[in-house]
Order: structure tokens, then C-alpha cells, then sequence
């Protein structure tokens, strides 16, 4: 991956970008199974079945329906989270899970760390305030260790489900927002497919038929929504959106808002 696309994707600042490696984003030797098009829920066919309550039982009582996060309440359960991200980091991921089971895992991984990341560093006003936020290893999985940049860029965008973009959350305002729920095998379809429609169609985007300003995300991550059902980042967008962009539009990306999605 080149140097210049490494920093378009991690949106980071000019600065920023000298401090990325490669060992920052790869993917530590996690599987990479592709989703494909016809993604479908369930449990079966995997040799591991992770229970992600505990980070949903967590998500319930402090994220609120906007994905906005009560960090202060975080902080008072810091040792079930703790218990939850131990649990995780304990599993080693292989080809013998299915695709659903590592969809659902190393989405939950990355949020999970994510905001332990901001509960290492609270009262922090941006997580780009955290040096090294994406491309330290912090995430510990069964003998490696992996950065949330190497979940993201070396796993799960590997993937081939452009949904995981709106299912992942950086700790900041513009970001898709956070489930308040695990995602799971048993309903990552669904989940992935509610997440995508909300993000489309909430103020993270300006869409209009002629004119919409939509996410920097459709910049940054371009390649990942263009396939041969949809040619074009707008093809993408339709799909989902309530109002259907003209293919002659002008497109414009908003500003990204780095400040912390704190309630």
C-alpha cells in the first residue's frame, strides 16, 4: 500500500503521516475471509461462537441512541470491559471461523479497544490527541500484537464488506456512529445493513439530488464502495439513501469533526 494512501485513509494530518510504518497497518497474520455480496446471518458452519454479551450489556447502558458515549460511566465498570477485552485478546482467529464470526469479532475488537483507548487517555478532547492512536500496537490477539489501524486496514477492509466502515467508530464526532448493541454472527447482515442506512441518511451527510456534500469517508475509502454493481461512490450512496443523487451531480466532502463523541 503506498505511503500516500496509507495517510488519505487514516485521515490523518500531514504531520501525522510521518509516523505511520508498515507494522502499523498490516494484518499481524489475522484471516481475512472475503464477505462477498450475498453476506448472510448465522451461527453455523464456525469453529468458534464468541459471546459478545458483556460488551452488549456495556453498549446498552452507556451509549445512547445518537452513538453518542457516556465515558464517565465507562470508567465506573472500567473492570468488566477490562474482563471483556481480556476475553477477546484470549481467542486466536482462523480460517475455521466463518466469515460472519470474524465480521462480528474484529468489529467488536476494534470499538471495544477503541474505547479503552479514550478511557486510557480520559478527559482527552480528540483522539488524535493520542500519539500512535492507530498505528501502536495495543490490541493484544493470542500472541500478536495489532494496531486498530492493522484491524481495519489490514483486516476487515481485506474483507470485501464496505459496510464495516459504518460499523467501526474512531471515538469522534463525525464518525459513523456506535452501536449500542454487540455485533454478532447471528445478526451481522442486519446490524451492518441498519448501520450503513443510518449513516447514509443522518447528518453526517448533506444529500441532495444535484448538489450533496457527503462524508469524507466516501473520499478517503473511494475504492472500497466501487464494484461492478456499483461503478460509482454515488451508485454506492443510492442504494441506500432516501434521496437519490443525479449522476451528473456535483460532489462536495464535509470537514471531518475530530472532537469526542462524549454525551
Amino acid at each position: 500500500m503506498k505511503r500516500v494512501f496509507i495517510c488519505l485513509t487514516l485521515a490523518f494530518t500531514l504531520n501525522s503521516c510521518n509516523l505511520l510504518s508498515a507494522a502499523g497497518i498490516t494484518s499481524g497474520g489475522q484471516p481475512t475471509k472475503e464477505a462477498g455480496e450475498n453476506l448472510t446471518s448465522t451461527t453455523a458452519n464456525s469453529a468458534e461462537n464468541v459471546d459478545h454479551s458483556a460488551w452488549d450489556a456495556l453498549l446498552k447502558k452507556y451509549v445512547d441512541a445518537n452513538g453518542m458515549i457516556d465515558y464517565k460511566g465507562f470508567k465506573t465498570e472500567r473492570s468488566k470491559l477490562d474482563a471483556y477485552l481480556k476475553t477477546l485478546s484470549g481467542y486466536e482467529p482462523s480460517n475455521d471461523w466463518s466469515v460472519q464470526e470474524l465480521l462480528a469479532y474484529y468489529i467488536n475488537l476494534y470499538n471495544a479497544y477503541t474505547v479503552d483507548l479514550i478511557l486510557d487517555n480520559y478527559p482527552v478532547k480528540s483522539i488524535k490527541d493520542i500519539n500512535g492512536a492507530w498505528t501502536k500496537g495495543i490490541v493484544p490477539v493470542g500472541n500478536k500484537e495489532l494496531s486498530l489501524g492493522g484491524i481495519e486496514n489490514g483486516v476487515l477492509r481485506k474483507m470485501n464488506e464496505p459496510r464495516i466502515h459504518f460499523a467501526i467508530n474512531c471515538a469522534s464526532m463525525s464518525c459513523p456512529k456506535l452501536l449500542n448493541e454487540a455485533y454478532t454472527a447471528g445478526k451481522i447482515n442486519e446490524q451492518l445493513e441498519r448501520a450503513t442506512k443510518e449513516f447514509i441518511n443522518s447528518d453526517k451527510n448533506d444529500i441532495s439530488a444535484n448538489s450533496p456534500k457527503i462524508s469524507s469517508i466516501f473520499d478517503w475509502y473511494k475504492k472500497d464502495f466501487i464494484t461492478d454493481k456499483t461503478p460509482t461512490v454515488v451508485d454506492y450512496i443510492n442504494q441506500y439513501s432516501k434521496t437519490k443523487i443525479n449522476s451528473g451531480a456535483t460532489i462536495s466532502y464535509k470537514d471531518y469533526d475530530w472532537n469526542l463523541n462524549e454525551q
